[in-house]
């Protein structure tokens, strides 16, 4: 059985019942004026990073289903393809295989891993159980250089994750590398451009996995390195111009980073036929619905609808403590509130929103593919067909640093840029328990504190997403002479790239002792402070 990490994603599905902006399903990559290269996806937690380590060779990349017909892929006209690692076993009845006849195209292929042992068993190679299964990092020696190790030195170090790997290639097949345990640790095709790795490049752990990637990308595909984020916001401004018409267009405002650079990107590309809706939910930070206000009035000057929603959010999860009924609820009294505001809103036909390539991949969103929900994002297929519009997402197929990069390129202030992200349902998923206005209250106090002291000890920009949590249980205590029962505060900071994973950050002790000696001392009701070292995996980054 092959030992890829349980999947997280399967990006070419979505919600059909809402349309996109190019017409076709959800997800699935189209043709561009640049070039691109396709990553089928085969359900490994690391395809995500497959795309970032290519797009750092810039070069544009898309996740795509592991099944997409030859002829689409014939139509998208792609440099290359890459098929991602999996859990499954290639020979096991269901395991999910890729149309056999995009190894006849001459498109160059690169097979990591499951890919890998697809790509060589679709050209007659046997793939088997390991006698001995590699986890963790093993010496690698090049045995055939070529143009994918070009510039690589002979041994080097390698990340594998498998308990299959191909035992004998056949006749079509050159070995490339070996390990002490797989002979055919990398090989390429004789005849054809198609190429495998058993370890996965895409991983810090793997040494010069960029210089191979690039080597693939930019040298056996061909691809020119031209894309440029500046390019992606161009085009974006040009296909929605072409979408939109002379049309309104409705976005959805948080007032975060996600929200701000589509709400940016839209005004470049259609002016004043863009009005924004943000729904006050209650659920905010610190004076967060004020700063909405004033920046998208008095700063970007655009069509701002405030819908008033607090009490009747707090009312409808009053008692509620289950994290995914809190999310279900939210998402709902969201579409029921931004679809009232949206009806007083005449000649809207567009919605657009702020959906990024963790959303979708989090959100699992295609229950027939190799995927699985970790967590509903409610900004993701929560729009019914009732509400009529058709859906625009610009950002769906970025990360968040990527997005961030967008902002800068749109001329957004550093400040907002830099924000650090907070979910859609706000606290009320990391209100632990049941909500009420008094606990709100509570954790806001304590969030702002953490905040104000990240900022003030110059680790805000160190640190990508930094909160307090508020505990449902009441913890004893000693205040003075008095014996007390009262509220917990945990402190959760990481550090990532993509927030796909994520370590704890290692906050100094000085500055934890400041933080928690101003909530103890300065938050009512709260005796007791503690910090979060769990990593993204096992933990996510929120607590619910």
């Amino acid at each position: 059985m092959n030992t890829d990490s349980q999947p997280t994603d399967d990006l070419s599905a979505g919600n059909q019942s809402v349309t996109s902006t190019t017409g076709h399903y959800r997800g699935e990559a189209q043709p561009l004026e640049h070039d691109q290269i396709l990553i089928l996806d085969f359900g490994s937690q690391t395809a995500q990073l497959i795309a970032r380590r290519v797009r750092e060779q810039n070069v544009f990349c898309r996740l795509v289903r592991h099944n997409l017909s030859a002829q689409r892929i014939r139509e998208i006209n792609p440099r290359g393809l890459i098929l991602s690692g999996g859990p499954a076993s290639v020979y096991a009845e269901g395991a999910p295989q890729p149309d056999p006849e995009l190894f006849d195209l001459g498109i160059p292929i690169l097979g990591i891993c499951y890919g890998m042992q697809v790509a060589c068993r679709s050209q007659g190679a046997r793939v088997e159980s390991a006698d001995t299964r590699e986890f963790g990092r093993s010496p690698c020696r090049i045995v055939d250089t070529g143009r994918l190790f070009a510039d690589i030195p002979d041994e080097l170090v390698v990340w594998m994750s498998h308990g299959d790997q191909v035992h004998d290639s056949g006749s079509q097949f050159v070995p490339l590398a070996t390990t002490d345990t797989c002979p055919f640790a990398a090989v390429r095709h004789f005849d054809k451009p198609i190429y495998g790795l058993q370890f996965h490049p895409e991983v810090t752990h793997t040494d010069f996995g960029g210089q191979l990637l690039k080597n693939f990308v930019r040298d056996i595909c061909g691809c020119d390195g031209a894309w440029s984020i500046s390019s992606l916001v161009n085009q974006q401004v040009e296909q929605v111009r072409k979408q939109v018409g002379s049309k309104r267009v409705i976005c959805g405002l948080s007032g975060g980073v996600d929200s701000s650079v589509v709400a940016a990107l839209l005004s470049r590309a259609i002016g004043d036929q863009l009005s924004c809706i943000f729904v006050d939910n209650g659920l905010l930070r610190h004076g967060e619905s004020k700063e909405v206000q004033d920046r998208f009035t008095s700063h970007f000057k655009t069509d701002l609808h405030v819908a008033d929603a607090r009490q009747r959010f707090l009312d409808e999860l009053a008692g509620v403590t289950d994290p995914q009924e809190k999310r279900k609820i939210i998402g709902r009294v969201f579409i029921e509130v931004f679809r009232d505001e949206a009806r007083s809103i005449p000649d809207a036909d567009f919605l657009a929103q702020g959906t990024l390539y963790p959303d979708v991949i989090e959100s699992g969103a295609n229950p027939d593919g190799p995927a699985a929900t970790i967590k509903t994002h409610h900004n993701v297929g929560g729009l019914p067909d009732e509400l009529g519009f058709e859906l625009i997402e610009p950002l769906r197929d970025l990360f968040k640093d990527e997005v961030r990069q967008m902002g800068e390129t749109l001329g957004l202030p550093e400040h907002l840029i830099w924000r650090h992200p907070f979910p859609g349902p706000g606290l009320a998923v990391r209100c632990l328990g049941a909500i009420s206005e008094d606990r709100l209250v509570t954790l806001r106090q304590a969030d702002l504190i953490v905040i104000e002291e990240l900022r003030l000890a110059g680790l805000y920009r160190e640190i990508q997403q930094a909160f307090a949590v508020l505990l449902p249980v009441q913890i004893v205590g000693v205040m003075g002479d008095d014996r007390t029962y009262q509220d917990t505060i945990v402190v959760r900071a990481v550090a990532t790239d993509d927030f796909m994973t994520a370590d704890w950050f290692r906050l100094p002790h000085d500055v934890m002792e400041r933080i928690s000696t101003r909530i103890t001392n300065g938050v009512p009701g709260v005796n007791r402070v503690v910090y979060d070292i769990s990593s993204k995996p096992p933990s996510t980054i929120e607590w619910e």
